[in-house]
């Protein structure tokens, strides 16, 4: 068993070693020894303290997150049938394991000892806030449940996680299995160069002629912004917005595990004396109850829709002058960029010739180098895919304080988006200091033939995004586990540092400094950024009232809506779209059915932190604007007061102690170009 790579913890992962049939040797283990260790805990007559309980405890609960990680990251980066198929089987595993865990009167009663004891005012802030976190996470987790109604609450949860990740796999499945083949270049009229060369490069790999294209990111958004073939742009629409769909293949058709996954919520949150999921979400929020998310959320949504419509209206009187009277959903990228071109003079793709892959990393690492005093260095360790890297950031002193993993491209069996995930969280142990170490990982398209990546401003800006929630995860000092990093971080604050760091690709302080021409060398003109920062607001209303959208279909579904009525989730999310949308998408449109942030993610009743933590992260970066873009005393207070705390006191408090005062909705507003 000492050979199993899973079970190795005195240093990286050894991801080149690691196997689908190491996964459940490796979990048996650890469980086994998790089930006897809290046993030896609950039954100890010991008073128990921070020291010989709480610490205790927390240690198994590393090992088994820190072993579970890297499964859960290769099952989303290197996906096969045999890795899939160990993942879920020990997905139930961990599921049952941590429902015991959750609802063990006997861990409970020790946690509430700790708690009401008279040391308890002698524990530090953090510890003291992870003991307080420990005692509402037992009682979410059904620990005051009677005994009857445990072995209910820990079948939902095991049957909900078993949901979430077939919905997953059902959105991926269906996206790896489209491929559309255009015979001619003809046919591709418009299309970018690299585009054209990607697609036929897919061909050629899948044995075919002509020109392969898929609903990888990649792949699909060239076809949408830019290919005159209406007909294509609406086939890889439909097949896009129909995936996991009854309108797909059936085996993939994620419509009933809505349905599902909502009854089991509702029925979840019931049980611990809420009203509704929405409330239980909250529970371990910034926000109080989804009255108050609601209300934001409308706030909002009247402030951007004038603006919204605006915008509509634009779109669809250029859709006529190109002969598109009946403007529709397959349209809206190709109007929407050939109305950009117009205003403005340069396209998406014109600007993404300046940003090779190597100048963007070199950007972004300055940035974090200037206003954050560390330093960046590639390095080596055993890696998954050859596309991977590994990074270290180092202190001035040229000390190692975090390391990170970088896969940036997209591929078959890679999961779709971009996200942040922890690999190992900081911590204090008898041998010292555990370095933080994390995952950040993007779908960004591959070098074609001889060329470096390049990416397109929205890609380099999705970079900065996922790079900041590592700089939360990696730049903590905080020694204790619980709270460490984005760990205990109020999930409608975690987007706070990622939002923030956007702020720095529209600085032409940072982009003059990371850009070059892939052919001429030649950085970014300053005529051209200068279109950019006056098409940066474009389509910006019809944005807005979209992540809206989002945001109250979710609070809605997880809120007031009866999944045993007759009412479906589409009709909800039509309902919701007669509100605040000014673009309908077809009848046919099955969004929900691939909507895996509220379905298979963290953000269910959660989905407006997007727009809350904006309002923080316009609030935080105003900073920067008054004493200066690479400011480092602005930066060495950011990394202070809310990147170095992690989740040790609430985020309301690590921004008031940053800004000097609670955020204001002004500073999004402004950003977004709907305020002075």
């Amino acid at each position: 068993m000492s050979s199993n790579p899973l079970l190795y913890f005195s240093g990286l992962p050894k991801f080149n070693e690691v196997k689908p049939d190491h996964v459940s040797p490796a979990i048996d283990s650890l469980i086994s020894e998790g089930r006897a260790s809290v046993e030896q805990l609950a039954t100890s007559q010991e008073t128990p303290t921070w020291e010989n309980f709480a610490i205790k405890l927390e240690d198994h609960s590393e090992k088994l997150g820190r072993a579970w990680g890297q499964v859960g990251h290769m099952n989303s980066v290197v996906n096969s049938p045999e890795l899939r198929e160990a993942y879920n089987d020990n997905l139930q595993k961990l599921t049952d394991f941590g429902c015991d865990l959750s609802q063990d009167k006997r861990l409970y009663a020790k946690f509430k000892t700790i708690q009401t004891s008279v040391d308890f005012k002698n524990l530090t802030p953090t510890q003291q806030t992870i003991i307080n976190h420990e005692v509402r996470d037992f009682k979410l987790g059904g620990a005051e449940l009677p005994t009857d109604q445990k072995a209910r609450f820990k079948e939902i949860s095991e049957q909900l996680s078993k949901l979430s990740s077939k919905f997953e796999e059902n959105i991926m499945d269906n996206t790896n299995d489209f491929t559309h083949i255009v015979e001619t270049a003809d046919a591709l009229a418009g299309l970018p160069a690299d585009a054209i060369e990607a697609a036929a490069d897919a061909a050629k790999v899948a044995g075919k002629t002509g020109y392969q294209f898929s609903l990888h990111y990649p792949s699909y958004l060239p076809v949408m912004q830019y290919a005159e073939n209406r007909a294509l742009r609406e086939t890889l629409c439909r097949a896009f917005s129909t995936r996991a769909s009854e309108l797909s293949k059936p085996e993939w058709d994620n419509t009933n595990l809505i349905n599902d996954i909502l009854k089991l919520k509702k029925e979840e949150a019931n049980m611990l004396g809420f009203k509704n999921f929405a409330e239980l979400s909250l529970a371990t929020k910034m926000a109080d109850t989804p009255e108050q998310v609601s209300e934001f959320l409308d706030t909002l949504a009247q402030r951007a829709k004038p603006y919204a419509e605006r915008d509509m209206k634009e779109l669809t009187a250029h859709a006529k002058s190109l002969g598109l009277d009946d403007m529709q959903a397959w349209d809206v990228g190709y109007v929407g960029e050939k109305l950009r071109q117009e205003k403005y003079a340069f396209s998406d793709q014109e600007v993404k010739q300046y940003f090779p892959e190597e100048n963007v990393l070199a950007g972004l690492f300055k940035v974090t180098e200037t206003i954050f005093g560390v330093k960046v260095q590639k390095a080596e360790t055993p890696l998954w895919h050859d596309d991977a890297a590994f990074y270290v950031i180092n202190d001035q002193d040229n000390n190692p304080i975090a390391y990170f993993y970088l896969d940036l491209y997209s591929r078959q069996n890679k999961r779709g988006g971009a996200w942040m995930d922890t690999c190992i969280t900081r911590r204090k142990t008898a041998k010292g200091i555990e370095l933080p170490v994390a995952f950040l990982t993007c779908n960004f398209s591959a070098p074609v033939g001889d060329k470096p990546a390049l990416f397109t401003h929205d890609e380099v800006t999705t970079m900065f995004h996922e790079f900041g929630h590592g700089l939360h995860h990696m730049l903590t000092q905080v020694d204790e586990y619980g709270v460490s990093g984005i760990s205990g971080v109020e999930w409608d604050a975690v987007e706070l540092p990622s939002q923030f760091m956007e702020n720095f690709c529209w600085e032409w302080e940072v982009l003059s400094n990371m850009t070059s021409h892939v052919e001429t060398g030649e950085p970014l003109p300053r005529e051209l950024f200068d279109k950019m920062i006056a098409a940066k607001n474009f389509q910006a209303g019809m944005q807005m009232v979209r992540q809206i959208e989002f945001s109250l279909f979710d609070m809605r579904l997880h809120g007031d809506f009866d999944p045993n009525g007759k009412l479906s989730a589409l009709d909800v999310v039509e309902q919701v779209r007669d509100e605040v949308a000014v673009l309908r998408p077809p009848k046919w449109n099955r969004f929900p059915n691939s909507f895996s942030h509220i379905f298979a993610g963290g953000y269910a009743a959660g989905y407006y932190s997007y727009k809350w933590a904006e309002v923080l992260s316009a609030d935080a970066y105003s900073l920067f604007e008054e004493l200066g873009v690479l400011s480092e005393e602005a930066g060495s207070r950011f990394k202070a007061e809310v990147l170095a705390k992690g989740g040790s006191r609430p985020a309301m408090e690590s921004f008031v102690a940053f800004r000097g005062r609670e955020p204001s909705m002004d500073a999004l507003l402004r950003h977004s170009g709907m305020g002075s």
